[in-house]
């Protein structure tokens, strides 16, 4: 069976002082080869048996998928949700350059 190697990881925060942090703890932990900022996004949800909106920073983090469990468990110590959004996806095909960079930035 096919095990990626590197790993997108998709999450949100409420501002981006929070975002910052948590990337930058990432970045310098070498869990992470890069972790891109994104600009605020509304999202509308269900919590709590409501509806709910907010603006949130979205969060991209580039990294190898053994470290994942360990971005996990930073960005939820770190993280100030109750539940934060943490979904990982394969990366399954890249430029080889860049996947190596992943590499070569984040040892596990």
């Amino acid at each position: 069976m096919y095990k990626p190697e590197q790993l997108l990881i998709l999450t949100t925060c409420p501002d981006v002082e929070i975002a910052s942090r948590i990337a930058t703890a990432l970045v310098a932990a070498q869990l992470a080869a890069c972790v891109q900022i994104g600009q605020a996004v509304e999202s509308i949800y269900h919590w709590d048996n409501n509806i709910c909106q907010s603006n949130e920073v979205p969060m991209q983090i580039k990294c190898m998928a053994t470290d994942y469990h360990a971005i996990e468990q930073l960005v939820i110590q770190m993280h100030p949700y109750e539940v934060p959004e943490f979904i990982a996806t394969p990366i399954i095909v890249g430029f080889g350059p860049y996947l190596q960079w992943i590499k070569d930035n984040s040892p596990s």
